[in-house]
């Protein structure tokens, strides 16, 4: 037995090495268009669009969150358009009920028949627009078509649409009447994004482009679901030393023990982030390695990406609250801390 083990961790070495030499300049091309396509209709924003097309890359859910008039929508609808994806917007209000998001079973007096009436749950984009002001039941039709890829109706399963990805946005300013999303459906997404304000002259774009009568902006198809699927397969390709893993690893469990890492901010945090953002990090990681054309990933692809996987997978306790300490700071605390491999 011991001497074959070497074999396989042989064959498994020059496999990744291998991984490492493989050409993804295409792929980076052909995303490189997709948003070049965006920002035919988007004026700056960057950071936006390049996590959505990364999130859609890695089939992962996007809570996004911004003040109104910050062309959130709009994103989300030009990107569905250069892909040729289905799209579906949502407005939760209080009133809102489960049917009205996964569609309902309808009685036929005629043939004393049910038929099922599909939902705008069906669609390969869905915007939840101000997700957090629907009533508990809503969140937990919404979880499971999240986390399942399918919407029970009737007692039969239905199969959503593949790719499905689920783009929900919040107010961080007006909270009256609104329901705190359940730490479970808050850790299902992938990224959590703050949109800010455009710059001075972004703003001056944007009104030469939309103070008119006519503002529709023509978005061509660029890219096909199919090639998205394809390139979802090569991530698996894009290479990552165990060194990295272990750094992945050294993050988030600094964020559950920080006195272990010398960081004074334990009685900052109530508890810290999940399994899950050990494994989103390690695939948006190889995401922001494809995105670059790289078939390796570098310490800064998991950098870049760890604040929007972070920050809402760590609950602040209320001495962080009373300071007005953010997520966003402790993890940058972190991440400055926890050597480089």
């Amino acid at each position: 037995m011991i001497a074959l083990f070497p074999y396989p961790t042989l064959v498994s070495f020059k496999k990744t090495m291998s991984n490492k030499n493989i050409d993804f300049s295409k792929e980076s091309q052909q995303l490189e268009v997709l948003r070049a396509e965006i920002g035919k209709v988007i004026v700056g924003q960057e950071d936006l669009v390049e996590r959505l097309i990364l999130a859609f890359l890695c089939n992962g859910h996007v809570l996004i969150e911004g003040i109104p008039g910050l062309a959130k929508t709009l994103t989300v609808n030009t990107l569905a358009q250069s892909l040729d994806a289905t799209f579906s917007r949502i407005q939760f209000t209080p009133d809102l009920l489960p049917g009205d998001l996964t569609g309902t079973m309808i009685y036929n007096p005629g043939n004393g028949e049910f038929s099922t009436h599909q939902g705008p749950i069906f669609a390969h984009i869905v915007l939840a627009d101000e997700i957090n002001r629907s009533p508990a039941k809503v969140q937990s039709a919404l979880l499971e078509a999240m986390q399942e890829k399918q919407v029970t109706l009737g007692g039969k399963v239905f199969t959503l649409p593949s790719p499905f990805l689920v783009l929900a946005t919040q107010n961080p300013i007006e909270q009256e009447g609104t329901y705190p999303l359940p730490e479970a459906q808050v850790d299902r997404f992938m990224f959590k994004l703050r949109v800010s304000y455009p710059t001075f002259d972004e703003e001056h774009e944007v009104l030469k482009r939309m103070s008119r009568t006519d503002q529709k902006i023509d978005v061509k198809q660029v890219l096909s679901l199919e090639s998205i699927l394809e390139m979802r397969k090569k991530l698996e390709l894009v290479h990552m030393d165990s060194s990295l893993e272990k750094y992945i690893l050294h993050i988030v469990n600094a964020t559950r023990k920080p006195a272990e890492y010398g960081l004074d901010q334990s009685e900052m945090i109530r508890f810290g982030a999940s399994p899950r953002a050990s494994i989103f990090m390690s695939l948006a990681s190889r995401g922001e390695a494809l995105l670059k054309g790289r078939s390796y990933v570098i310490p800064e692809d998991i950098k870049s990406v760890s604040l929007d996987i972070l920050r809402h997978r760590i609950a602040l306790s209320y001495k962080a609250e009373a300071k007005k300490v953010s997520s966003d700071h402790l993890i940058q605390n972190i991440l400055d801390t926890v050597s480089i491999p």
